[in-house]
């Protein structure tokens, strides 16, 4: 069972309304529910969004769906907020639409105890709000953060930053679904928690909102499961066609297919051979994801009529130590 609660407030009472994050949360709606090939990752993802007065997303409803969600031992519960963030010395506030000063908003020692205390066995908390980079941290300023195992938490700034918004959404959320959606993939296509932040942190500059990662996990959940940028079926020759990650794939002309006409009525030139041809286009797939470079060669095709050879990259290397070891 993995369970979602996604919550974008832009409406507040009495404090200044907010414009993108109902539609950042519909984004991560989108996002969340089914993988890329439109099997089901999320079922149903509770969703709650105040787009006026008579929709609001008041405390004491926030903070019982926060409950709801990490009550049971689901393999994954996972927490997304978006809207306005509070901090004073006493710590952070995610804040509702009837807050009055901010720090009468949900609690983010609250948020973290629910977690913490949760049998499910991922819980994944994702915030786009100011100060979200709070969470975890009992006090401003306090060193240890109490987090169980089992929970990680992502954050779109630090204790003391703001959150900012471009184009009517917020910059971490466009990353974060875009993440989700394919950019923050492995070769396989999962997407983790680890590598949404690798690409969060990767495309922001050192001057803009600086995200926060915590966790306390033995091995990262796969959000979502994109479209992998190489097949399976490929990846899993590694093995085959390098027999040791340090193998020296030696190539010749009959692995490339493609002939120019002086090539082909050159009889010292052999002829293509389908099995060699085969194999050379897994080895351009490879390239493209690079887990395969070519040998004192700009490119393989000439690596391969000029018969020189083909080595793993360390990234090869690594997988196929994977593909080896059968997970893969």
């Amino acid at each position: 069972m993995r369970k979602a609660l996604i919550v974008g407030i832009d409406h507040y009472d009495n404090i200044g309304s907010l414009r993108g994050c109902v539609n950042d949360a519909y984004s991560v709606y989108g996002a969340l529910e089914r993988h890329s090939n439109g099997t089901l990752n999320f079922p149903s993802p509770r969703l709650l969004i105040s787009t006026g007065p008579g929709h609001a997303v008041e405390k004491l409803t926030l903070k019982n769906a926060v409950r709801e969600l990490f009550k049971d031992d689901a393999e994954i519960a996972l927490f997304y907020f978006s809207g306005h963030g509070y901090l004073e010395d006493t710590g952070g506030f995610l804040c509702s639409s009837d807050v009055s000063t901010g720090d009468d908003g949900l609690s983010l020692v609250e948020v973290m105890t629910m977690a913490n205390e949760s049998p499910a066995k991922n819980k994944v908390i994702i915030l786009d709000s100011c100060h979200s980079g709070a969470a975890a941290t009992t006090t401003v300023g306090a060193v240890q953060a109490d987090i169980r195992e089992g929970v990680t938490i992502l954050s779109a700034s630090t204790a003391n930053q703001y959150a900012m918004e471009q184009g009517g959404s917020g910059v971490f959320t466009d990353l974060f679904v875009d993440a989700l959606n394919g950019a923050a993939a492995n070769l396989v296509g999962d997407v983790t928690p680890g590598s949404v932040y690798a690409h969060v942190d990767q495309s922001l500059g050192p001057w803009q909102q600086r995200p926060v990662f915590k966790t306390n996990v033995k091995t990262f959940v796969s959000l979502r499961t994109a479209e992998p940028p190489i097949a399976l079926t490929d990846l899993q020759q590694l093995t085959q066609i390098f027999p040791e990650p340090s193998t020296v794939l030696s190539l010749d002309p009959s692995f490339e297919p493609a002939r120019s006409a002086e090539e082909a009525a050159n009889p010292e030139i052999p002829d293509p051979d389908p099995l060699n041809t085969a194999t050379f286009k897994v080895l351009q797939n490879y390239v493209k994801v690079n887990l395969v470079r070519s040998v004192d060669s700009p490119h393989m095709y000439y690596a391969a009529m000029e018969s020189k050879a083909c080595v793993l990259t360390v990234l090869g290397q690594h997988y196929w130590n994977l593909v080896n070891d059968g997970l893969i």
